[in-house]
């Protein structure tokens, strides 16, 4: 595979080689035996997941921490190592998360038995990107997450439309029903969006365009809730994608289509122009890295496909 200077990852020069200079760097499997992929697929437990690192001892929080660092460990291999479905581990690991889906569609345990429409989205996103698409569980999921909008358009954390303590939360047996003419969040918003954002037939939903409508006019603004409410939560950038920032928002809505001619879109991509450095890298507060050294190289690479979509 040909090489450029200045980073030793073999899955950082690969997708570069790829999606920004044109040149095909072989097959995707090359990547899969790589050591660091390898030390992964170390810690996997038989039943598909990973254990959460930090001791939890309450049985409801032990379990839906192992989700999460299931989800944790699935973004990196997907997104960075580009494992896909025809991968057993990755199998393997859909078939744990998809084991958590209700009923319903969505998956609980984060939030004990609320609804989750931010990490139900989140585990939708990262098995579509690995090539879960037609899958009935995906469809439900998605159907779910289209049923459960705020009237305004945009999605919230149902829990967090009412005033209860976590106290009280623990005690609920049912999840609390969305009060839908309360204003959506910006941060539940934008992660939902992600996982339609990234699926070939609802890319073009009217209703995911509508809601992304919504979302681009409070970029840089506040929250409507109390979760990462301040607006510097916007400059504080994931990669793999978590929480929204403004670069996961302009990731998904150049997906969707939207326009960089938009002003409140155009704003935004003059913020990361205005925090370029003279060495064509940029100055952003990190978060998430996980220890990889070249999680800023990651965040340049995500920059540049980004642009690349609203220009290209």
């Amino acid at each position: 595979m040909p090489q450029f200077e200045g980073v030793d990852n073999d899955a950082l020069q690969y997708q570069v080689l790829r999606d920004l200079r044109g040149v095909d760097p072989g097959p995707v499997t090359s990547l899969w035996n790589l050591q660091s992929v390898q030390r992964i697929l170390r810690k996997q437990q038989e039943d598909g997941s990973w254990k959460y690192p930090k001791k939890k001892t309450d049985p409801i929080e032990v379990s839906g921490y192992k989700q999460l660092e299931t989800f944790r460990q699935l973004g990196i291999l997907v997104e960075k190592y580009l494992l896909n479905r025809n991968h057993p581990a990755v199998q393997k690991a859909a078939n744990f998360l998809l084991s958590c889906q209700t009923e319903e569609g969505d998956f609980r345990g984060i939030y004990r038995n609320q609804y989750s429409p931010n990490y139900t989205a989140a585990y939708l996103e990262i098995l579509i990107k690995a090539g879960f698409i037609d899958d009935e569980p995906i469809e439900r999921g998605l159907q779910w997450l289209l049923s459960i909008r705020q009237d305004d358009g945009g999605w919230t954390v149902p829990l967090r439309t009412e005033h209860l303590r976590w106290g009280e939360v623990i005690k609920l047996t049912e999840p609390v029903q969305p009060r839908r003419e309360k204003r959506f969040s910006q941060m539940i918003t934008g992660v939902v969006l992600r996982s339609f954002a990234v699926h070939p037939k609802y890319n073009r939903h009217a209703d995911v365009l509508l809601a992304g409508e919504r979302l681009t006019t409070q970029i840089f603004k506040a929250d409507n809730y109390t979760d990462r409410k301040a607006p510097e939560y916007w400059t504080r950038i994931t990669f793999p994608f978590w929480f929204s920032d403004v670069l996961s928002v302009l990731d998904t809505l150049s997906r969707l289509g939207f326009s960089a001619d938009q002003q409140n879109i155009r704003d935004a991509i003059d913020w990361f122009v205005s925090q370029q450095k003279s060495d064509g890298s940029w100055n952003l507060y990190l978060l998430k890295g996980a220890g990889d050294k070249n999680t800023s190289f990651w965040v340049g690479l995500v920059i540049c496909r980004m642009l690349k979509r609203f220009f290209g």
